[in-house]
C-alpha cells in the first residue's frame, strides 16, 4: 500500500480499524511507527474506547503468561504435562511487554506503573489427584528457562504466607498445593488502550466514537466501501468511507461484520456466546490481606475462560479483589449488544458446525445451565473453596464482559475453539479477530501475525523496526516473514487492495 495522495477518489483512508479496544490500539501503534504517512481511522460504536472486552471490569486483568493458568498445560494420558502452549503464550506476552516498554521509553505511553501492577501469579489446588498433577506441571515447567523461577509448595503454612485468605479456616487434613511466580502482573487493559489510542491520535490517527460500522462492501478495484452510522444523539446519519485495508477488531461484533463482508474465508464460522459474573470486594482489610492472582482448576465441562480465580485488581488506582467468573449464557455477542445477535449470525454454511458442536458438548451446556440457575448460596460455596472465611456481606456481584467462542468446520462437522482466531481474506485487504482468551495479553503477537499475513510485501522493510521495538522476536518469526515474502513474490495474484 502506498501512502494516500491528494486523489481522494482512490481511497479516503489507507487503514480503517473497527473497534476501539486493545487490538485496534495495538495495530494503530505499530502502523503509525512503520508507515507514518498512512492515513488511519478508528471507529468505535460506543461513546468511548475500551468499554467492552478491554474494560478492566469486563476481564480478569491477568497478564496471561501461563504462570498460573492450568488450561494451558494439559495432562497427557501417560500423566506427563504438555507445556507447548504455555511456552508460546509466555513468549507472546513478553512481546507485548516489550512493545509497551518501547513506547514508554520513547514517550508514547506513560510508565508501565500506570497500567501494569506487579502481582504474584499463583495456582492453588486441593485433593490428592490435583496435587499430583500440579507437581507434574511444576516439574515440566521449571525445567524450561522461561519458568525456572516458578515455586512449588505443599506446605499449608507456606501457602498461608503467600496468600493468607486461601488458608484461614481451612481443614488441616485436606491435601493442598500451590505454585507461585513473583514476576506476574495485573494489567488495566482499559487504561493501556486509552493511552495507546491517545498516542495514535497525536500521530494523526482519527478516532471516532459513537461511530458504528454497519456495512462492508468490496469495490471493483479491491478496496472496501465502509458504511458508518453516527450514533450520537445529534448525529449526522450515515456516511461511507473507502479504505484500502480494514481490520475488524470489534470483539463479539467481529463475526457479524466479517459475514457482511462476504469473504469466503469466514464461511463455516459461528459463535457461541458466554457471559459471566464476578464477586468483587473493596473491603480494606481483605484487600490488604491478599495480593496475588490465584487460579484453580475448572469444573468438569467448564470452558477455560471459567477457570475460578481469586484475583487482586488495581483499576484507576483503586484496589479490589475479584472472584469468579460464574459463567452464564446470553444470546448477545457484546455486553452492549442485541438479544438477536446469535440468531442473526446463523448461516447455511455454519449451521452444521453449530449443531455438531452442540451435540458433542452437552457437558458444557449442562454446566452453563447449572451456573445460570445458581443461587447466592451456591456462589458462596464456590468462593469458600478458595476463601473459607468468606462472608457475602463484603462482596457485590458484578457482570463481566461477553465472550464469543469460535465454532468452525472440523472433525465430526464442527469444533469449538477457546482461543483466538485471526481470519484474513486471500488478498490481504481485510482481517478480523474472533474468540477470547488469552486475547489482550497477546495483542502484540496477534497483530504481528496480521502484519505478516496481510502485508508480506512490506515485511523486509519493516523487520528492523519491529526487531528494535520487540527484541525477543526470534528466528522462527524471521523464517515466517521470509516464507511470506517469497510467497508474495511468486503469487501471480499479488494483493492490490491492502498493499
Amino acid at each position: 500500500m502506498e501512502p494516500r495522495t491528494t486523489d481522494r477518489s482512490a481511497a479516503d483512508v489507507d487503514i480503517l480499524l473497527v473497534g476501539g479496544g486493545v487490538m485496534s490500539a495495538t495495530l494503530a501503534s505499530l502502523l503509525t511507527t512503520l508507515e507514518p504517512g498512512w492515513t488511519i481511522e478508528v471507529h468505535e460504536r460506543l461513546d468511548a474506547p475500551a468499554l467492552e472486552s478491554s474494560n478492566p471490569w469486563n476481564n480478569a486483568g491477568t497478564g496471561h503468561a501461563a504462570l498460573c493458568e492450568l488450561n494451558y498445560t494439559p495432562q497427557r494420558p501417560d500423566g506427563t504435562v504438555d507445556i507447548t502452549k504455555a511456552v508460546a503464550i509466555n513468549e507472546q506476552f513478553e512481546i507485548s511487554r516489550e512493545l509497551w516498554d518501547h513506547l514508554a521509553t520513547h514517550g508514547r505511553l506513560p510508565g508501565a506503573g500506570q497500567f501494569c501492577t506487579p502481582t504474584p501469579h499463583m495456582t492453588f489446588v486441593r485433593g490428592a489427584a490435583d496435587v499430583a498433577y500440579l507437581q507434574a506441571r511444576h516439574a515440566a515447567l521449571a525445567a524450561h528457562p522461561l519458568f525456572a523461577d516458578l515455586e512449588l509448595t505443599t506446605d499449608p503454612a507456606t501457602i498461608a504466607e503467600w496468600a493468607p485468605l486461601l488458608m484461614a479456616g481451612r481443614d488441616d487434613d485436606e491435601p493442598v498445593a500451590a505454585t507461585r511466580a513473583t514476576t506476574g502482573t495485573d494489567v488495566d487493559f482499559g487504561a493501556l488502550t486509552r493511552a495507546m489510542l491517545a498516542d495514535a491520535t497525536t500521530r494523526g490517527v482519527a478516532v471516532h466514537t459513537s461511530s458504528e460500522v454497519t456495512r462492508l462492501r468490496r469495490t471493483r478495484d479491491g478496496r472496501w466501501r465502509v458504511t458508518v452510522r453516527d450514533r450520537r444523539w445529534n448525529g449526522t446519519g450515515r456516511r461511507t468511507v473507502t479504505a484500502r485495508f480494514v481490520f475488524v477488531g470489534a470483539g463479539g461484533g467481529a463475526l457479524h461484520l466479517l459475514q457482511r463482508s462476504r469473504i469466503k474465508e469466514i464461511r463455516g464460522y459461528a459463535g457461541f456466546p458466554i457471559s459471566g459474573q464476578f464477586l468483587r470486594t473493596t473491603d480494606p482489610d481483605l484487600v490488604r490481606a491478599h495480593r496475588a492472582k490465584v487460579y484453580g482448576k475448572a469444573a468438569i465441562g467448564a470452558p477455560p475462560m471459567s477457570v475460578p480465580h481469586l484475583d487482586s485488581r488495581t483499576v484507576d488506582g483503586g484496589d479490589a479483589i475479584m472472584f469468579g467468573p460464574y459463567a452464564g449464557w446470553s444470546m448477545k455477542f457484546l455486553k452492549a449488544g442485541s438479544w438477536t445477535d446469535l440468531l442473526r449470525s446463523i448461516r447455511p454454511g455454519n449451521l452444521v458446525p453449530m449443531l455438531a458442536v452442540g451435540l458433542r458438548n452437552l457437558d458444557l451446556l449442562t454446566y452453563l445451565v447449572r451456573e445460570v440457575t445458581a443461587t447466592s448460596a451456591a456462589r458462596l460455596r464456590a468462593l469458600r473453596a478458595y476463601m473459607p472465611t468468606a462472608d457475602l456481606r463484603h462482596w457485590e456481584l458484578v457482570t463481566a464482559g461477553q465472550r464469543v467462542q469460535v465454532i468452525k468446520r472440523g472433525p465430526g462437522g464442527g469444533v469449538l475453539e477457546f482461543g483466538t482466531e485471526l481470519v484474513t481474506s486471500a488478498d490481504g485487504t481485510i482481517a478480523g479477530l474472533l474468540g477470547a482468551s488469552p486475547g489482550a495479553s497477546t495483542a502484540a503477537a496477534t497483530m504481528l501475525d496480521l502484519l505478516e499475513r496481510c502485508f508480506p510485501d512490506r515485511a523486509q522493510a519493516w523487520r528492523p523496526v519491529l526487531h528494535e521495538m520487540m527484541p525477543s522476536l526470534g528466528a522462527s518469526w524471521d523464517a515466517d516473514l521470509d516464507r511470506l515474502v517469497a510467497q508474495d513474490r511468486l503469487d501471480d495474484h499479488a494483493p492490490t487492495g491492502g498493499h
